[in-house]
């Protein structure tokens, strides 16, 4: 059977999140406190009207946090929509032992909810993905998953086919997979990326584009891992805008972002039975890829 999303290494309650407030954000421990969706990695508490308290749940998170801490206050400068640059840090103590941030909180819908204006979202998340991806600085986070050779995906691929079973078209997924694993890259292609770009990381009003959220897998390498959100977020008709506003011209870039979806339509299908919202980007996802003429 398909899994859950993973566990929490550390119970995260809202009492918890206002006695760290308490401690170290004073200033800001009396406003209202309420939980909001907690993500795979971290636990989600929002600060009042205008900021967001986020507080790893799992160990793998901490050093995503720390990259965003570093990175996204000089990536946020010259990005044409808002990203959650932390305005305030928190550091390990008795009560909880990791890090956390407090960012501006964003409101609106998100894209795998809310109604989008596929058109104008196309525009606006290209112009977003052609100004992000530039050249990184060596220094810049690695990531074993996102980023690198399609190819490394394989192994994940073929274990989530198995516990997926016939409710998936096994074979085809396969041969466009494979076909994709096949495109030529440059290995030594480094831009940045924002790595998790699915409709869960975007925020919308009145059906457009207003923040793009969760930077947790921020890293340098193949732009095809973020223009893989053409399959996610868009049609055959709005996926040749979002191509052309991204600056997506190169055909074996494409391609490696076909198998790039593929990937990530698997892996959400395989990881949701307890997500109906994520159970349906990935099925939209995966029929979109295998309805693709090129793919």
């Amino acid at each position: 059977m398909p899994g859950n999303m993973p566990a929490a290494e550390r119970e995260i309650s809202v009492d918890l999140a206002r006695a760290l407030l308490h401690e170290q954000h004073p200033d800001l421990a009396e406003r209202p406190l309420r939980p909001r969706e907690s993500g795979w990695d971290n636990a989600i508490f929002q600060i009042g009207d205008d900021l967001v308290m986020r507080l790893p749940r799992r160990e793998v998170a901490v050093a995503a946090l720390r990259n965003e801490q570093r990175w996204l206050p000089s990536l946020a400068e010259r990005l044409p929509l808002p990203i959650p640059v932390p305005v305030r840090v928190g550091v390990p103590g008795a009560r909880y032992d990791w890090p956390f941030s407090i960012c501006p909180w964003f409101e609106g819908e998100s894209a795998a909810d809310g109604a989008l204006d596929a058109r104008a979202a196309a525009r606006d998340l290209g112009a977003f993905l052609r100004a992000l991806h530039v050249p990184a600085p060596e220094e810049a986070p690695k990531n074993e998953v996102r980023g690198g050779a399609l190819s490394g995906r394989g192994p994940a691929l073929e274990e989530r086919l198995r516990l997926l079973g016939d409710r998936v078209d096994g074979d085809a997924i396969r041969a466009r997979f494979a076909r994709a694993v096949a495109v030529p890259r440059d290995p030594s292609l480094r831009l940045w990326l924002h790595g998790d770009l699915h409709p869960a990381n975007l925020v919308t009003r009145a059906g457009r584009l207003a923040a793009v959220i969760d930077f947790g897998d921020l890293t340098a390498g193949d732009p095809a891992t973020d223009l893989a959100a053409a399959w996610m977020l868009f049609d055959r008709e709005t996926r040749p805008g979002f191509r052309e506003a991204a600056g997506a011209a190169d055909d074996a870039t494409w391609a490696r972002a076909r198998g790039w979806a593929l990937s990530h339509a698997v892996a959400v299908l395989a990881s949701s039975a307890d997500n109906p919202r994520m159970h349906a980007v990935g099925a939209r996802t995966l029929a979109r890829v295998l309805d693709d003429p090129d793919g």
